[in-house]
């Protein structure tokens, strides 16, 4: 049986008179995406297990403006930007763990410029160190033993902020068969949605990028696409959905893999 699962607030902890050791940022998708909403409970699951005091800003937070900055709106950005600056500061925030590589990559190379000077973890970096800490291992017998497992690198967390062991080193402790993309880590391909394309429709051309990308995982006779963004999540899950392989491909975050080989 699931443990109940109680995520502070920031403002929670201060009325309290109490302070997080890091905050928890959710992100847009973490958020409202249906989807992406089971990765973040799953992470707050794990922050819970391992007793790691943490808070959410909870309706506090904004977005962090990485779509707008990306489709060239800088100055709605900025706004955005100052904003949570202005909330995180309120709350002398000085750590941060995220599961969406636009949030960690905007928050952690271009906070920095406007005042906003953060730790941030991405949340696959996190769950490793707890991994080399002995705090989390995954339970006998468990789930994904030999399993064909792949992961596809987020342009934002890979050749963007070039975090590419970290959720490496994570699947390499459940004893699965770690399979590699032909296009991976530094030459990794974009799942199609990054540059404020998750918004819009694509243009013309003749095949959609996430299509090519889940023909390569075909390819790779993996059954388990690991994934650690979720707007990866959703463009991979659309083109398994597409080639009508549903029942064949699953495509699961970091954080949702730990979770399950760990049984939290």
């Amino acid at each position: 049986m699931e443990k109940e699962l109680h995520v502070p607030t920031m403002a929670e902890l201060v009325a309290k008179g109490e302070t997080a050791d890091i905050l928890f940022w959710v992100g847009c998708a973490g958020s409202f995406d249906e989807r992406a909403q089971k990765i973040t409970r799953d992470i707050c699951r794990i922050l819970q297990h391992v007793g790691i005091k943490y808070a959410i800003l909870g309706t506090e937070e904004s977005c962090t403006g990485d779509p707008a900055k990306r489709a060239g709106n800088e100055f709605l950005f900025q706004m955005q930007a100052m904003m949570n600056i202005q909330v995180l500061d309120g709350y002398e925030v000085k750590k941060i763990v995220t599961a969406c590589p636009h949030c960690f990559n905007t928050l952690k190379n271009e906070y920095p410029a406007l005042g906003g000077n953060y730790e941030l973890i991405h949340h696959t970096q996190l769950i490793q160190s707890l991994i080399d800490e002995g705090k989390l291992k995954p339970a006998d017998g468990h789930i994904f033993q030999g399993k064909k497992i792949t992961y596809h690198d987020p342009c934002y967390l890979g050749r963007a902020n070039e975090v590419y062991e970290a959720p490496r080193k994570v699947l390499e402790s459940l004893d699965a068969q770690l399979i590699e993309l032909k296009r991976c880590k530094s030459n990794g391909l974009c799942c199609g949605a990054g540059g404020g394309q998750m918004f819009k429709e694509p243009e013309k051309g003749t095949k959609d990028v996430n299509i090519e990308r889940i023909e390569e995982v075909i390819d790779s006779q993996a059954t388990i696409v690991a994934a650690a963004c979720p707007f990866c999540m959703t463009m991979l899950k659309d083109g398994v959905k597409i080639k009508d392989k549903e029942t064949e491909i699953e495509v699961l975050d970091i954080a949702e893999i730990t979770v399950r080989a760990n049984r939290i």
